[in-house]
């Protein structure tokens, strides 16, 4: 069974920052692509930023050049650097890992539990 615990979510003035951070644990062989979603109320969840195995990176225009992602692979854990935050930056946000448990097991999606980011103005 795999496991994502994140944390770092809460309450940031506009222009403010955040830092979430997201752990895997349990039996993984392998983690392919990580990722950040989000999803606002009354609105389906989106791509915000993912990394894949190799470190290279896309973002969501709303984002680029305001959010970085990193991941540590020793410690199974993606991050999400948000720098000057915008209101309509407020949301849950949902880490998002694209695993495999062995070494023939099929890719699986995996989700966090979701972390509040509010942004006030």
């Amino acid at each position: 069974q795999v496991q994502l615990v994140e944390s770092g979510g809460g309450l940031v003035q506009a222009g403010g920052s955040l830092r979430l951070s997201c752990a895997a644990s349990g039996s993984i062989f392998s983690i392919n692509a990580m990722g950040w979603y989000r999803q606002a109320p009354g609105n389906q969840r989106e791509l915000v930023a993912a990394i894949s195995s190799g470190g290279s990176t896309n973002y969501a225009d709303s984002v680029e050049g305001r959010f970085t992602i990193s991941r540590d692979n020793v410690k199974n854990t993606v991050y999400l650097q948000m720098n000057s935050l915008k209101p309509e930056d407020t949301a849950v946000y949902y880490c998002n890992f694209i695993a495999t448990m062995s070494p023939s097991d099929p890719r699986r999606w995996f989700w966090g539990q979701g972390t509040q980011v509010t942004v006030s103005s």
